[in-house]
């Protein structure tokens, strides 16, 4: 939600974001994702700039106190003096709400300027590729960004990382660091997130194993991508919309509007949308995204339903489909999700459920879950935006508890693995393929209930028995960006 100094009844822009560690499961100390953000109130003591840690924590708890949607699981007595950091401390106040599986480190504290940077302009540094981790101290490229480093040192979708270093003498592999220390391990060897670091990637693709030196650089990431983000796949004489939304940014904005440009243009009545890396972002943009597929939706009809706690209520708001000249009238939907599939891009499956019933689709795996948002409260003179969780959301029929995933919520859904050997946008790709087959009228196997990342920090499930449960790699500590983009380096 973006708003400045205390919150109103009008509300702006409502932020759904998640994802923690690992693409939205398990993990330690990881705080989730985030969108945009505005100002809050003021907590504790203030001497000098009022940036202390102990400053910062009691301006923290204050918030918290006031605004978090789970009041009644705050400690009653937090010690701000036994935690050495603002994180530290944030953490051990959603730990019983963490415990229950609503808010899966959702709320924390990051960087003004760096998330408006990003949220502007998709501004951020680094090699420019999305890591997966396969389940078996494999890691592959999940894509690589347009006019960042590694797709122009040519590694692209399904490239596997198999050994990093400083220079070609000191390359460790990537299993070994997998081994010793984790995702955190590869993270660290990575190197830190500053243009002008250098790594030497060991790469192995369809054109053998290589030793590629990539130098992490400033860019902007490019929410949908200009090779696959909007397109007309021609299925067996089929037209179908198919598009690839990496991020939920105002950024994205524009770029959502010109894809479906192209989609009303081509006479398109199928849409195949995929989100199986989105992680969230902001509901302004979210809900653009749904205006543009609600072509056939009347400005009376529900779109979602925030939901603040009960103190809280005169913030609530209800947000109605509204009309946009780029929109088109689906007849059938798919959606494309895995276990990074969260928040912002469940809100805008969630929303189509009641129109749509069994004329659309969940395919691939189960979601993240996570049917609440953010506020953005910031303390300008520290740099510091907290996001916490303050909203739940729901669809015009109430449905919103979906904190285990999609998979039950949605009326039908299509099992499918996430193809890293073929190119994303390709129709042969195995989710988008189970997509167009479902498009087609064609019966599918369903995704089971515990399928995805569920409660996000369960051991993986059943369906990882038949499809390996690709993992995004996130750092303890993600940067904006990453939060945004869950699995970016």
């Amino acid at each position: 939600m973006r708003f400045g100094g205390k919150v109103t009844a009008a509300l702006v822009a409502l932020s759904l974001a998640s994802c923690g560690p690992d693409g939205g499961g398990g993990g330690s100390s990881a705080p989730a994702t985030a969108g945009t953000g505005g100002t809050g109130g003021t907590g504790g003591t203030t001497s000098g700039n009022g940036c202390s840690v102990r400053e910062r924590q009691d301006w923290v708890l204050a918030q918290l106190r006031e605004w978090y949607l789970f009041p009644e699981t705050l400690p009653t007595n937090p010690n701000p003096a036994a935690f050495n950091s603002v994180d530290a401390f944030l953490d051990s106040l959603t730990a019983t709400a963490r415990g229950q599986g609503r808010d899966r480190f959702f709320t924390y504290i990051t960087s003004i300027a760096q998330e408006n940077a990003f949220n502007s302009s998709g501004a951020t540094a680094g090699f420019g590729f999305r890591l997966i981790n396969d389940g078996s101290n494999r890691v592959l490229i999940a894509e690589a960004f347009e006019g960042a480093p590694a797709l122009a040192a040519g590694i692209d979708r399904g490239a596997e990382i198999i050994g990093i270093g400083t220079s070609t003498a000191n390359v460790q592999s990537v299993a070994s660091l997998i081994n010793s220390g984790g995702s955190q391990a590869v993270n660290d060897a990575l190197g830190p997130n500053t243009a002008g670091t250098t790594r030497v990637l060991r790469v192995r693709d369809a054109s053998g194993t290589r030793d590629v030196a990539v130098t992490k650089a400033d860019f902007s990431l490019i929410p949908v991508s200009p090779r696959y983000g909007g397109i007309v796949i021609n299925d067996n004489g089929r037209q179908v919309g198919y598009l690839n939304l990496r991020t939920f940014i105002p950024f994205a904005d524009q770029q959502l509007r010109d894809a479906f440009t192209r989609f009303r243009s081509a006479g398109i009545t199928n849409v195949i949308v995929d989100f199986r890396y989105n992680g969230g972002g902001t509901l302004n943009t979210a809900e653009l995204l749904g205006d543009l597929l609600g072509g056939n939706r009347s400005t009376s009809d529900v779109m979602n339903v925030a939901a603040f706690r009960p103190e809280k209520a005169s913030n609530n708001r209800t947000r109605n489909f509204q009309r946009q000249p780029e929109a088109i009238a689906p007849m059938r939907l798919a959606f494309i999700g895995t276990p990074s599939t969260a928040s912002a891009s469940e809100e805008v499956i969630n929303a189509f459920v009641p129109y749509y019933d069994r004329q659309m689709a969940l395919v691939g795996t189960n979601t993240f879950g996570k049917p609440v948002g953010q506020i953005g409260l910031d303390r300008a003179q520290c740099d510091d935006r907290l996001r916490v969780v303050a909203f739940a959301v729901q669809n015009a029929r109430g449905q919103g508890d979906y904190f285990n995933g999609l998979a039950s919520t949605v009326p039908v859904s299509c099992r499918a693995a996430d193809d890293l050997s073929r190119p994303l946008g390709d129709p042969q790709e195995a989710s988008i393929r189970a997509a167009l087959n479902f498009l087609a009228g064609q019966s599918c196997a369903p995704i089971t209930a515990d399928a995805g990342a569920g409660a996000g920090l369960a051991p993986q499930s059943a369906n990882a028995t038949l499809f390996p449960e690709n993992r995004l790699v996130q750092p303890e500590r993600p940067t904006p960006a990453q939060r945004e983009v869950p699995g970016l380096y």
